[in-house]
């Protein structure tokens, strides 16, 4: 048998023995307001059925009425299932443990499939979704959930958290240069990285509170430069001062040449708005600051800090957001299960003699593919066995990789080596990444001039 057959296997004789030959079934379909349930037999034939109208965490009744009715059929053993939707899974798996039962849960994809299998049509109602979600369980189609402990349960939650700031804080960064090129594009000009510069950030603040609803750049001319660079500091509070930029956002709101360039018909609301929108990209990156120490503070609890510090290129906070999504890496198998929850995995395509274009699956969870594309920019500039496989893989002669097709698989490969790490609890060696014994030098170059 193949390694993929025995951890199959494994995954099914777990299964096996919490849904076992003579277990009913007690399937809910979750919603907000209206919740179904099926108790069906171990061929998935319906027992009873029960609608209730009710929230997710009012349903001990419900599972209550199932487990006497599973009695009364005569099975001394129940599974709850549902599909894991939002947190509403969550409730429900609080309240099966409450009466001793185990939840399993049915991806929605599985039941979406299953639908048009059912009757060749793609019927939907509340009823047949959760007469399919008891059949797949007793098909064993199901997966026992993640169930967190509190601390990385925090740190999943504030993940989240911080990647909704990002996409905020990204939101609020283009609305304010869209605006900017269209009312006043001369002062976007004040720096090479406008956006990134607090200095030139701080400026544009003074200057639109400054200007107010008006729309008018001369207000900053009469206020002197002495007067607006001074507002700038007080501003910019202990961060470094760049006089440079102050200057140039001065003069772009003072230089008729300057002025002059923009649609001014529409300058006054959209530097309002420009205002509110330079308002909310500096909370969002504030609160990104805090969120992100709350994350670190996180990763010494567990202490993981040094471990994940140990591989080269990856920060903390990068590692602590990878982990946010992923989870527990002990609750994988194996490291390439971590590389499948993320959807990096290959997806073959391949019949006979055929062999089509392979890429990767793109299932899993988003989020954490999105951590590790994003953490792998900055490991391959220090990583030197992740910078040695980008690098192999785009230039061999056979079959090369493109550069982003390249990052994708050294993006797998950190998860590999993040996962090792941890699951180990050994800091990170070169030789052991490069898949070399400890005692051979990861760096073929090293051996090279020393022969």
């Amino acid at each position: 048998m193949s390694r993929g057959d025995r951890r199959r296997n494994e995954k099914l004789a777990r299964l096996r023995a919490v849904i076992t030959r003579e277990s009913a079934v007690l399937a809910f379909d979750l919603a907000a307001d209206k919740q179904v349930c099926a108790l069906t037999d171990p061929d998935s034939q319906v027992l009873a059925r029960r609608t209730v109208r009710c929230k997710a965490w009012q349903l001990s009744d419900a599972v209550e009425w199932g487990l006497a009715r599973a009695a009364e059929a005569g099975y001394g053993s129940v599974v709850v299932a549902c599909e894991p939707t939002g947190h509403r899974w969550r409730v429900l798996d609080q309240i099966a443990a409450q009466f001793g039962v185990v939840l399993v849960c049915v991806q929605p994809l599985l039941v979406c499939r299953a639908r048009e299998a059912e009757d060749f049509t793609r019927n939907k109602n509340d009823d047949t979704d959760a007469m399919i979600i008891a059949r797949l369980v007793t098909e064993l189609r199901c997966y026992l959930p993640e169930r967190a402990d509190p601390t990385w349960a925090r740190l999943r939650h504030l993940g989240a958290r911080r990647a909704g700031l990002l996409v905020a804080a990204g939101a609020a960064r283009q609305q304010v240069r869209d605006l900017l090129e269209c009312a006043w594009p001369s002062v976007l000009e004040a720096a090479s990285k406008p956006l990134d510069s607090a200095n030139w950030l701080a400026a544009v603040t003074v200057a639109l509170d400054r200007v107010g609803e008006s729309g008018d750049l001369g207000v900053i001319g009469r206020w002197g430069p002495t007067r607006f660079a001074a507002a700038v500091r007080r501003e910019l509070g202990t961060t470094r001062w760049h006089g440079a930029i102050v200057r140039a956002v001065f003069d772009a709101a003072t230089d008729p040449a300057h002025t002059a360039v923009g649609v001014t018909g529409q300058r006054a609301g959209a530097l309002e708005r420009v205002g509110y929108a330079c308002a909310d990209l500096t909370a969002r990156r504030t609160e990104i600051v805090e969120v992100e120490s709350r994350m670190l503070a996180v990763l010494d609890q567990l202490g993981l800090t040094d471990l994940v510090s140990s591989i080269p290129g990856v920060s903390a906070i990068g590692a602590a957001t990878i982990l946010a999504q992923a989870g527990d890496p002990a609750r994988f198998t194996s490291a390439r299960a971590l590389v499948k929850h993320a959807g990096l995995c290959p997806r073959d395509n391949a019949s006979g003699t055929y062999q089509g274009k392979t890429g990767i699956s793109g299932r899993g969870r988003p989020e954490l593919r999105l951590a590790a594309w994003r953490a792998v920019f900055t490991a391959l500039r220090h990583n030197p066995v992740l910078a040695a496989r980008h690098t192999h893989l785009t230039g061999r002669t056979d079959n090369p990789l493109t550069d982003t097709q390249a990052r994708v698989a050294c993006a797998a490969s950190l998860l590999r080596q993040l996962h090792a790490v941890i699951v180990t609890g050994t800091a990170w060696d070169p030789a052991i990444a490069a898949g070399l014994d400890r005692h051979e030098d990861p760096n073929p170059q090293n051996g090279a001039a020393a022969a």
